[in-house]
């Protein structure tokens, strides 16, 4: 079975992938997945290069990450422009990963995608689980962990789907907004439940 593991912007989606992880369950991490289809020498990069210009590209060849985020971060358009570069092979990237863990005996796979919902890739998973918190712990949480203003933590946040929207969609939803002990217990029992029908 396939899991799509997704949430928003310090919901504590890592959290609950981290507990998952050592718990003994294969993690496929997109947001990983997708900085190793961008290294220096791939087809992702290069079609970057070619549609945002030399200035998103760092002197070593590496992605400049900060300069393609002011960029897609202010654009709705070019934010889709780089989804449809990088996506692509990311999903590639993916389905490989797990045809690897399902050939080595692996009957629950945890798909982490942040932006399951977003990009919909509901096709690629048998369930999506939504960790959520309500938006004050996630805008004071942000700002916490990024040291950001509210306002630029706020923009991160509207930048994706909110996620009373992203909780329609899921089957089941992790509630991240006691202590990390509470999460847990959460985690077990929906595992329970998905790996005893």
């Amino acid at each position: 079975m396939k899991i799509g593991l997704t949430g928003g912007i310090a919901s504590g989606k890592s959290l609950a992938s981290t507990y998952l992880y050592e718990e003994g369950y294969p993690i496929i991490d997109a947001d990983k997945i997708a900085r190793q289809v961008v290294e220096p020498g791939t087809p992702a990069l290069e079609a970057i290069r070619n549609t945002f210009g030399k200035a998103v590209v760092h002197e070593d060849g590496q992605l400049n990450r900060k300069a393609l985020g002011s960029i897609v971060f202010a654009s709705e358009e070019k934010r889709q422009q780089l989804n449809k570069i990088v996506h692509p092979a990311v999903r590639k990237q993916m389905l490989k990963e797990a045809d690897t863990f399902e050939r080595n005996g692996h009957t629950l796979i945890i798909f982490d995608i942040p932006l399951l919902v977003e990009s919909h890739l509901f096709h690629l998973v048998d369930q999506v689980w939504v960790v959520y918190v309500d938006e004050e712990t996630q805008l004071t949480r942000l700002m916490q962990r990024d040291q950001s203003t509210k306002d630029e933590a706020l923009q991160r946040i509207r930048a994706q789907i909110p996620l009373e929207q992203k909780v329609q969609y899921a089957d089941q939803v992790i509630k991240n907004t006691g202590t990390k002990q509470e999460t847990y217990d959460q985690i077990d029992a929906i595992l329970t439940t998905v790996t005893t029908t």
